[in-house]
């Protein structure tokens, strides 16, 4: 759904905005809240007359911090009447805390019509040695957090809160300066609204054939090449992993490759997704609550899509290849079983003692495509993948496992500027025993009880198998991939998280 926000620098003073309500960014500082950037800045006269007190004495009064996401609102009389006002923390503005700030302003604004604020980390009066504006990821960071929290996704008659405020305006003294680091951060939101758009869909409309068009009508408006197969082609072409899981549906599986090309390329990334569009569990059924949350178990799919559909209007410089590896997980009698053998796409065996852990059967066979045909530099995939990722790092944390440091700390670090984390889990050598099989190349779950349960880090393991050696990362995001509340920049449902994150990655190295 597009966002009902739309966000624009405009030139000053705050006050001469016509926004029912104005907000001025107030920072940690080093001892007290100050106005803006770290270090004490003056309020322009005509502004400081408006307040009800001396604006320390206001801040004192509210016991206000400046931290991240902080808010007060207090009435303050204009010459057109009484208007809302605000002071929002923007803590020490940095990018991470900005975001947060914006997401604060956004859930302020809900119900309102206009709202304006002083671009953050700028003075707001005379711009003097020591007070700057926000850098371009700063302010970046900040129209990300108002944008992901005025996502919706609704498909009730009447809204269930507030909506988002329509306009938000970003008051400076040169809105010039500051157009380029906006519309980056709307890009950014996008595609990751895209992905949220995608996961909340339910899956009673969202089957694989409706996922595939979903990603040809993306494809297309960015200008992509797109291919899907069909049950058939999967069939011809020996794709017998993801036809095996797909197995079970009455609504047969899907594979699409998405393609990013741009002029000379500095190298070549392929991004694989898993596209559950349903999980059952198949014949290992999953209990009622578990199944509750599983339209979301294609977030990996919806990820990639919203990060090829983003990777032209950001310029980036690295051909991208997108996968979408697509399967409903169903029962019946047509289901693959416990203790059957399957075939995939590379040749390998592998004997499938759960049927709920179908999602690395799927990324395998598409892994193997990229490997035989694609001739990547590297591979990542992402995927909510395992609960045990989500036990180990919680839901605020995604699990990275990979073979290649460098391409591990470059996703790390890609991951801390967009405010999503990664954390690098172990491939233990004594777990991979755990995947022998008697009667296959490897078994979909660890057979070695002695081992414990290592879900995750299982998981990665058997995912390595199919990576031809080809440099590789794994992004398990099962526990941030999904939010059961409104949070800072997200809301609840579907997160797109490892979007914004991989497409730093792609467009700022």
């Amino acid at each position: 759904m597009p966002f009902a926000t739309e966000i624009r620098p405009v030139p000053g003073p705050l006050t001469d905005s016509a926004a029912d309500l104005l907000a001025l960014p107030i920072s940690a500082g080093s001892g007290e809240p100050v106005v803006a950037v770290p270090g004490r800045g003056d309020l322009p006269a005509d502004l400081a007359a408006r307040l009800p007190a001396p604006l320390p004495e206001l801040v004192a009064h509210y016991d206000f911090t400046g931290r991240p996401g902080e808010t007060v609102e207090f009435p303050i009389a204009l010459d057109r009447g009484l208007v809302r006002f605000a002071l929002v923390g923007v803590g020490d503005l940095g990018a991470r805390d900005l975001r947060k700030a914006g997401a604060a302003l956004a859930r302020l604004a809900r119900g309102r019509q206009h709202a304006a604020v002083v671009v953050p980390g700028e003075r707001v009066g005379e711009r003097d040695q020591g007070h700057h504006a926000a850098d371009g990821a700063g302010l970046t960071a900040f129209v990300e957090g108002v944008l992901l929290a005025s996502y919706t996704f609704s498909l009730a008659a009447e809204p269930k809160k507030p909506r988002p405020v329509p306009l938000v305006e970003l008051v400076s003294d040169d809105p010039d300066r500051h157009r380029a680091a906006v519309d980056r951060g709307r890009v950014l939101a996008g595609a990751t609204a895209l992905a949220r758009d995608l996961v909340n869909t339910p899956s009673a409309e969202k089957d694989p054939a409706w996922l595939a068009a979903r990603a040809q009508e993306a494809a297309g408006a960015a200008g992509l090449a797109v291919k899907v197969w069909n049950e058939a082609d999967l069939e011809r072409e020996g794709f017998g992993a993801i036809l095996a899981v797909g197995r079970g549906s009455a609504r047969p599986p899907r594979l699409v490759r998405v393609e990013y090309r741009p002029e000379n390329p500095d190298r070549h990334v392929v991004l694989v997704g898993k596209g559950i569009t349903f999980d059952t569990g198949g014949l290992s059924l999953k209990p009622n609550d578990n199944m509750k949350l599983m339209k979301t178990d294609m977030s990996g799919a919806a990820v990639v899509l919203g990060v090829l559909s983003a990777l032209a209007e950001l310029g980036s410089p690295v051909r991208v290849t997108g996968l979408l590896a697509i399967a409903e997980n169903a029962f019946s009698g047509s289901a693959q079983r416990p203790g059957d053998v399957i075939t995939t796409y590379g040749g390998r065996t592998v004997e499938v003692l759960n049927t709920d852990a179908e999602g690395r059967l799927v990324l395998a066979d598409a892994m193997d495509y990229a490997v035989a045909e694609l001739a990547p530099d590297c591979i990542v995939d992402v995927a909510t993948l395992t609960g045990a990722a989500k036990l180990a790092l919680g839901t605020g944390i995604g699990a990275l496992f990979g073979t290649d440091d460098g391409l591990a700390a470059q996703l790390v670090e890609a991951g801390e500027r967009s405010g999503e984390a990664l954390w690098r889990m172990p491939l233990v050598e004594e777990y991979r025993e755990t995947l022998r099989s008697r009667v296959a190349d490897l078994a979909n779950i660890g057979t070695k009880p002695e081992f414990g349960r290592p879900g995750a880090t299982e998981a990665a393991l058997f995912l390595r198998e199919f990576t031809g050696g080809v440099p590789w990362a794994h992004l398990d995001i099962a526990g941030p991939g999904r939010s059961m509340a409104d949070n800072a920049e997200l809301t609840k449902g579907g997160t797109g998280f490892g979007t914004r994150l991989l497409l730093r990655w792609l467009t700022e190295r």
